[in-house]
């Protein structure tokens, strides 16, 4: 996948310095985000997001990010470019390291944007790098993704989709929250992710693996783990042999709304 975007690089005192209009547009990214927030997002997440206490006018620099995920799980922030290599990204994750592009989307891109920018990272994901239930379990994926091959990586992909990026939590309809970044980081998609127009799955690892999905539009199915903690029990499960399972049988017919699976490895 190809980006018009470009990462911005930090100074030689480590500081990324952004134009006033990208700090408006943090601001106003936030600011909507927050709004729609209560009653959505995980209370882990909530709980993550407060020690984080992200500035509401500029964007953050990451050793602000760093300073806390090192005292609650070691982990720390790494700048990236817009796009970066499977390996790469695998790599990182393996070392607790875990990759932002340095850079904001643009206007047009506010509700959804298909390349993960500082805004996905940073407010979608870092929150819940403070826990140490999701922070195993991208740790866990990381070291994986270096060892599997091509097609593997490819089945590996529907499971951090599914669960690190677009996954919703709580097994009973009115306690279900939302814990991807991928939703927290899209004001459309928070809305609507809770609403009861997608579909619902039970977490099931055989069946995650097996489905398509499109990164280029919000989502029609979520599957659903019953807590946090559940990313903690997949972590030490033999998630390759699942995924060796699934390559042997195949995917699901995709679902009705999407017209081609469109899938990034």
């Amino acid at each position: 996948m190809a980006t018009t975007y470009l990462a911005r690089e930090a100074n030689a005192q480590g500081i990324i310095e952004y134009p006033p209009p990208e700090h408006q547009t943090w601001h106003d990214l936030i600011v909507r985000q927050q709004a729609a927030l209560p009653g959505r997002a995980c209370q882990e997440y909530l709980d993550g997001l407060a020690k984080l206490q992200l500035p509401l006018n500029r964007i953050p620099q990451l050793g602000e990010i760093d300073s806390v995920l090192q005292q609650t799980t070691g982990w720390r922030t790494t700048a990236v470019p817009a796009l970066i290599s499977f390996g790469r990204f695998f790599g990182l994750l393996a070392d607790k390291a875990f990759p932002v592009a340095t850079f904001i989307r643009r206007r047009e891109d506010f509700d959804y944007i298909q390349e993960p920018d500082i805004f996905h990272e940073i407010a979608g994901h870092c929150p819940l790098l403070t826990h140490p239930a999701f922070a195993a379990f991208n740790e866990t994926y990381g070291k994986l993704g270096l060892t599997a091959d091509k097609t593997e990586r490819t089945f590996l992909a529907r499971l951090y989709w599914f669960t690190v990026e677009f996954g919703l939590v709580g097994r009973q309809a009115q306690e279900r929250r939302i814990y991807g970044g991928g939703i927290l980081s899209s004001p459309a998609e928070t809305e609507y992710a809770l609403s009861g127009k997608p579909e619902y799955r039970e977490f099931n690892i055989a069946d995650v693996l097996r489905t398509p999905y499109r990164i280029d539009r919000i989502q029609p199915i979520y599957y659903v783990i019953d807590s946090i903690d559940t990313l903690f029990e997949l972590a030490h499960t033999d998630i390759m042999s699942a995924v060796r399972r699934a390559m042997s049988q195949g995917l699901y017919p995709p679902h009705p709304s999407l017209t081609h699976t469109g899938e990034q490895p």
